[in-house]
């Protein structure tokens, strides 16, 4: 069982920053795919950003360029950097994970491990 807590959600002005955290705990995420999802009020949930655990990283569109993902095994926790935020980042952010990955790492139902959430609202 991998247990995730994230934090450092908040509010911040459009073409702000903030730093996500996901602490595990439980296992070592070193051989677990991390994932990032976020889900908007009355919007599906929607992948976000995922590293692999041979350091393959992927992004949405929507983020690319403007989000990082990276992850300290040592401390057994995930980030997710946000730079250049828009007011359609508002949402609330998920953390996953998962040793297999079978429906691949963009997939929400690939990812058996998942976090409570941490909201980030972007005002204009």
């Amino acid at each position: 069982q991998v247990q995730l807590v994230e934090s450092g959600g908040g509010l911040v002005q459009a073409g702000g920053s903030l730093r996500l955290s996901c602490a595990a705990s439980g296992r070592t995420i070193s051989y677990y795919a991390m994932g990032w999802f976020r889900q908007a009020p009355g919007k599906e949930r929607e992948f976000v950003a995922a590293h692999n655990w041979r350091g393959d990283t992927y992004y949405a569109d929507s983020v690319k360029g403007r989000f990082t993902i990276s992850r300290d095994n040592a401390k057994n926790t995930v980030y997710l950097q946000m730079n250049s935020l828009k007011p359609e980042d508002t949402a609330a952010y998920y953390c996953a994970a998962d040793r297999q990955l079978a429906n691949g790492p963009l997939n929400a139902l690939s990812y058996d491990y998942w976090g409570q959430g941490t909201q980030v609202t972007v005002s204009s």
